[in-house]
């Protein structure tokens, strides 16, 4: 099925599935019975004959969801070996009624080995659940060991265990899964940080209860899908010239780092923009005109172009290629003071982090490293939880943070966003100088900032995945990604 474009914490997963079952008139335990029977399901349709199935038990919920499956095998005549982490004594609810159930169905749970055993060819995950706020202790993490080492296929049982529910943050050990099956709610750090490496493919099941607890629960992160961008799009008239479609100007490219102000301005003409013109060195003349011959070239150091220039743009990009020279820092310290709406990523970011200052018609595009800087912290900080770095980052610095990495989040203030797609492939130099060209392409035709962002990120991340379709992920550049930007666009807004 389709995966839910919202996205919620634990905290609200595990509230919100209490009184949606009571306003669905189902007992909790009857949820559990449906968690048990959906991952059956999976399992079923990715592994229908499976040789032996090893079914790993906590001591909580997810324990207990994991004993309905092992009951549901052990009916289904299966060969089964169930593992734990507790003593029966120490469940209690509905897990410790799925145990009961399972020994009264003729289970019983084996003493957990040194190994896996070698003809297990699928196990399940049901050691931890979305509770877990701190690093996995023993003995789950050696269990956890265990399986990752095992060269059984894994289906985790609501999420990899050892994986934080709300960030997407690994805590110590975490399973490494093939397939995780989540109900009810998607959560949040599912769908960002290093979540990708350890999810496998993502099923949602809502057991029933979906719709009352989407009545009753207000998403904290929203997906970035065809319906926030299609509400966004401006119509094109058939009468319009290139005045109509904006003026961007582009800032950077200093001595030897005129490629990025390259890929930054090339892809800001093919995004739409009517006109695009660069702020930069000399020395890029030649390379720039030879490789997008519609952008003007202005030299950065002469203060009546520079002038002249920002008067004229209807937006305004400052980062690529960019430097830290005096030169540099004299037009962040312009550009900062001009009422337009901008896109600051790179070096434009970097001297942020030395002069900070808040914009609310600008667009900050930070990757983990570049956001460590404006916040003054560290990268593990930013990746421990990213949904709050994103909202800081805004907080401090106005109008739209887009912070990158897997996941890309988009924040104004009011709500997040998350971009779902996009590839390891992406790892390349030069990607963010082509978002960025995007975005101030897009804020010259008159876009808001949200909007703009929403649109760029996306379609950027979509290209990537265009793109290695054709010749994979190895060796994406950056280049690459503009002609299927320019193909989406107009697909977009040809409605």
């Amino acid at each position: 099925m389709m995966l839910p474009n919202e996205f919620y914490t634990a905290k609200q997963v595990k509230e919100g599935e209490i009184l949606a079952a009571k306003q669905a008139g189902i007992s909790l335990y009857s949820l559990m019975q449906r968690a048990g029977s959906a991952v059956l399901d999976i399992l079923r349709q990715y592994y229908p004959m499976p040789k032996h199935v090893l079914v790993c038990c906590g001591g909580g919920n997810n324990g207990g969801d994991g004993y309905v499956l092992a009951t549901l095998l052990l009916k289904a005549g299966i060969k089964l070996t169930v593992w734990s982490t507790h003593q029966p004594s120490q469940l209690t609810g509905d897990a410790h009624q799925a145990y009961c159930d399972f020994v009264a169905a003729g289970g019983k749970v084996n003493a957990q080995t040194t190994h896996v055993a070698d003809d297990v060819d699928v196990i399940v995950d049901a050691l931890l659940g979305t509770g877990l706020s701190g690093v996995v202790k023993e003995p789950t993490a050696a269990l956890i060991s265990l399986i990752n080492i095992s060269a059984a296929q894994v289906i985790a049982v609501d999420i990899p265990s050892g994986l934080c529910a709300d960030t997407g943050a690994v805590l110590g050990e975490c399973v490494a899964a093939n397939h995780t099956v989540t109900f009810i709610g998607i959560k949040q750090g599912l769908v960002t940080a290093r979540a990708r490496d350890y999810l496998g493919k993502l099923h949602f099941h809502g057991l029933g209860v979906e719709d009352e607890f989407t009545y009753l629960q207000h998403a904290k992160v929203l997906a970035i899908d065809e319906s926030l961008l299609t509400r966004a799009v401006i119509t094109r008239k058939h009468t319009a010239n290139k005045g109509h479609h904006g003026k961007a100007i582009l800032v950077g490219g200093d001595m030897g780092m005129g490629g990025a102000i390259i890929l930054s301005s090339s892809a800001c003409a093919r995004s739409g923009a009517g006109l695009t013109a660069v702020l930069t060195h000399q020395a890029n003349y030649s390379a720039l005109l030879s490789h997008c011959a519609e952008v003007m070239c202005n030299d950065w150091c002469k203060s009546e172009v520079i002038a002249s220039r920002i008067t004229w743009a209807t937006a305004i990009a400052l980062g690529p290629g960019l430097g830290v020279s005096p030169q540099a820092k004299s037009l962040f310290e312009l550009i900062c003071q001009i009422n337009k709406p901008k896109v600051f990523d790179a070096d434009g970011l970097n001297l942020l982090a030395l002069s900070p200052n808040y914009d609310a018609k600008r667009i900050i595009t930070p990757h983990p490293g570049e956001a460590a800087r404006l916040l003054a912290c560290t990268v593990a900080d930013i990746e421990g939880d990213r949904y709050a770095a994103v909202r800081e980052l805004q907080h401090r610095f106005g109008g739209v943070t887009v912070l990158k990495g897997a996941g890309t989040l988009v924040c104004d203030g009011n709500q997040v966003y998350v971009c779902l797609a996009g590839n390891s492939g992406m790892a390349s130099g030069g990607m963010g100088d082509v978002l960025t060209g995007v975005l101030v392409s897009l804020l010259a035709q008159g876009y808001a900032l949200l909007d703009a962002a929403l649109i760029g990120v996306q379609l950027h991340s979509q290209a990537a995945d265009e793109a290695v379709k054709i010749s994979g992920k190895i060796g994406l550049l950056a280049s690459d990604l503009v002609p299927f930007i320019r193909q989406s666009l107009n697909k977009l807004t040809s409605g």
